[in-house]
C-alpha cells in the first residue's frame, strides 16, 4: 500500500454499551481499531495513524504505535449525553479529523478517515452528511465507514456520505467504502477481508458488505492480501496464520493426489480394452494356424513296370496309410478303420500284378520254371475258385465262368499234347 496518513474516529456514546456484539459494541470497536492500526502502520514504514473519540482528539497522526494503542485502550469513559445533544455528531467529528490530517507532519501521501458509527443518526439530516462528504472530496480526503448496529436507520445516511466523498483512484477503483456489520459478528473478522484493510482492490464479504457506493471494487481474492495465510494477518497472529497456511498446503496436496489418482484410473480403463483386443487377436491367429493341417508332400509312385492306373492306385494307397502331421485324432481313427479294407484291396492288387507279370514273361526266360508252376496252380480248380471268390462282385459258380474255365483247361491240355509231340 502507498504512503498514507489515517485518522480513526471512535464512537464513545452511551449506545456502545449494548451487548449485541461480543462482548460489547465498545470492546468490539477497540478490537477492530487494533487491527486497523497494525495494518496501516505495517503497510508502509512512514505511514501515520491518529485517534479521536467523537470531537475529542486523542492522538494526532504519528508513527509511534505505543501512543496509538494507549489512546485506544485508554478510552474507557463514555461521553455523557446532555439534553438536546446528539449522541454522535458525525459531521463535527469528520471536520476535526480533517483538520488533524491537514496539520500532519509528513505532507506526502494520501489522507484517509475511518469512521466507526454505533449510535443512531436520527437527529442528523442527510443533507448535512452530504455536505461533509463533498468537503472531504474537495480536500482530497477519503473516508471509510464501519456501521455497528442501528443499521436500518444509519445505513441510508452513511451511504449518502460515502457517495458524496467518493472518488476514483489512479487504477479506477473507488476510494471510499461502507462496511455494515450484522449483530453477532466480530467486526475484526469482517474488516480483515475488507477493502478498508487491503485497499480499493479488496472484496467485501456478502454478509457484511454495504450497498450502493459503499461497496469496494471487486476482482481480488476473497481472502485479500493474506490469502496465503487464510485471510489472517501474520503480523497480528503469527501462530494462527502459520497453522492456516500449513492446513491449506496439506489440503492442496491432497487434492492434487486425488486428481492424479483419478487420471491414472481413467487411463488404465482406456488401456484395458485395447490390450484385451490384442490378446483376442493373437488367440484367433493361433487357433486358425492350429486348425489348418499341414498338407503332406505327394509320394512318388514306385517304378515297378506297372500301368498308369495301377501306379495311381498304389500312390493313393500310400497316401491313405500315412497320417498327416497336426491332423486331429478323429482323422487318425478314421484312417485306422480304413486300413484293413485297404490291406485287402492291396492283396488283390498284388495277385493281379503277379498274374500280369506271369502273362507277360517271354518264353525261354529264367522264370519259365516259375511260370510253369504258376500255370499248374491255375490248372488247379480249387485254387482258381478260391482266387475268384476273393474278388469283389465275382461269383465263382456263375455258369459262364465255369464254362470259361473248362475251355481254358481244354486249351492247356491241347497245348501240352502239341509240346509232347514236338519233343518226340
Amino acid at each position: 500500500m502507498p504512503l498514507e496518513s489515517c485518522m480513526i474516529l471512535l464512537d464513545n456514546s452511551e449506545f456502545m454499551r449494548n451487548g449485541d456484539y461480543i462482548p460489547t459494541r465498545l470492546e468490539a470497536q477497540q478490537d477492530a481499531a487494533n487491527l486497523l492500526v497494525g495494518a496501516k502502520t505495517q503497510s508502509h514504514p512512514e505511514s501515520t495513524v491518529g485517534v479521536s473519540a467523537g470531537t475529542e482528539l486523542l492522538v494526532s497522526p504519528t508513527e509511534d504505535v505505543g501512543k496509538i494503542l494507549g489512546a485506544l485502550h485508554g478510552m474507557t469513559k463514555l461521553q455523557q449525553q446532555e439534553d438536546g445533544e446528539l449522541p454522535n455528531n458525525v459531521a463535527a467529528s469528520v471536520q476535526v479529523a480533517s483538520l488533524a490530517l491537514k496539520h500532519r507532519r509528513n505532507k506526502n501521501g494520501s489522507q484517509r478517515i475511518v469512521l466507526f458509527v454505533g449510535s443512531p443518526l436520527e437527529g442528523i439530516e442527510t443533507r448535512t452528511l452530504t455536505k461533509a462528504g463533498r468537503q472531504l472530496k474537495k480536500n482530497n480526503v477519503s473516508i471509510d465507514v464501519v456501521a455497528l448496529g442501528e443499521l436500518e436507520v444509519n445505513e441510508p445516511k452513511l451511504r449518502e456520505l460515502v457517495e458524496a466523498a467518493n472518488g476514483r483512484s489512479d487504477d479506477g477503483q473507488r476510494t471510499c467504502h461502507l462496511v455494515t456489520i450484522p449483530a453477532g459478528v466480530l467486526p475484526s473478522d469482517v474488516l480483515a477481508s475488507s477493502p478498508i484493510v487491503h485497499g480499493a482492490g479488496g472484496d467485501i464479504p456478502a454478509a457484511a458488505a454495504g450497498g450502493g457506493g459503499g461497496g469496494g471494487g471487486g476482482g481480488g481474492d476473497d481472502l485479500g492480501a493474506f490469502a496465503e495465510f487464510g485471510g489472517v494477518d501474520p503480523n497480528m497472529d503469527p501462530e494462527l496464520a502459520m497453522a492456516l497456511r500449513v492446513s491449506m498446503e496439506e489440503e492442496r496436496a491432497r487434492q492434487e493426489r486425488a486428481a492424479a489418482a483419478a487420471a491414472a484410473a481413467e487411463e488404465s480403463k482406456t488401456d484395458e480394452p485395447a490390450a484385451s483386443g490384442d490378446v483376442a487377436g493373437d488367440a484367433e491367429m493361433t487357433d486358425s494356424a492350429a486348425a489348418v493341417p499341414s498338407t503332406p508332400a505327394p509320394v512318388a509312385a514306385p517304378d515297378l513296370g506297372l500301368s498308369e492306373e495301377e501306379a495311381l492306385l498304389q500312390q493313393a494307397l500310400a497316401m491313405s496309410i500315412e497320417t498327416p502331421t497336426g491332423a486331429p485324432a478323429a482323422e487318425e481313427s478314421k484312417a485306422e478303420e480304413a486300413t484293413p479294407m485297404e490291406a485287402e484291396e492291396d492283396d488283390e492288387d498284388a495277385a493281379m500284378q503277379m498274374a500280369l507279370r506271369m502273362s507277360m514273361m517271354p518264353e525261354g526266360s529264367e522264370e519259365e520254371g516259375k511260370a510253369a508252376e504258376g500255370g499248374q496252380q491255375f490248372q488247379d480248380p480249387q485254387f482258381v475258385n478260391q482266387l475268384l471268390g476273393s474278388l469283389p462282385g465275382v461269383d465263382p459258380n456263375d455258369p459262364q465262368i465255369q464254362e470259361a474255365l473248362k475251355n481254358a483247361q481244354k486249351d492247356d491240355k491241347d497245348e501240352d499234347k502239341k509240346d509232347g509231340d514236338k519233343k518226340e
